[in-house]
């Protein structure tokens, strides 16, 4: 029997909720999923509000949860055979990635791991070139596309 491949999911929080959309779809495809520790704690509490799970953004000693959190996903990614960047739009910016995501990319980029990204990306993003230096497979919003 084929083992099911495993998915790791990256997005800003600002997506959390359509993340978790889109893990729905990958799990009836027959992936198995890797989602973001706060995507978890937004579905469970059904609370979508960003300042409501980044502490940090009104008292820096909440840095430590920032902390916690990256090197978590850090972990699934590696665990993972592959990752999917969920890239909407935010504040105006279609095709949205920031740095953080970026981290994410680059450690799946290392350790060898498929990258898709789910929209293009514009060509004002300020890291155009990181991005398509990792030879990202765009999938233009369908799953199908995503070959492992």
């Amino acid at each position: 029997m084929k083992k099911s491949k495993t998915i790791a999911l990256c997005s800003s929080v600002f997506f959390y909720r359509q993340v978790l959309s889109i893990e729905k779809e990958l799990k009836k495809m027959g992936f198995k999923t890797k989602i973001p520790l706060t995507a978890y704690k937004m579905k469970k509490t059904n609370n979508f509000s960003v300042n409501d799970h980044k502490l940090w953004y009104k008292d820096s000693s909440f840095y430590h949860l920032k902390t916690k959190l990256i090197k978590n996903h850090i972990k699934k990614i590696i665990q993972s055979d592959a990752v999917l960047i969920v890239n909407l739009e935010k504040d105006g910016k279609k095709g949205y990635i920031g740095g953080n995501v970026l981290i994410e990319m680059a450690i799946a980029f290392h350790y060898k791991k498929p990258i898709f990204i789910f929209n293009k990306i514009e060509y004002d993003c300020p890291f155009l070139e990181e991005i398509l230096a990792m030879k990202p497979v765009f999938i233009n919003g369908s799953l199908e596309k995503i070959k492992l």
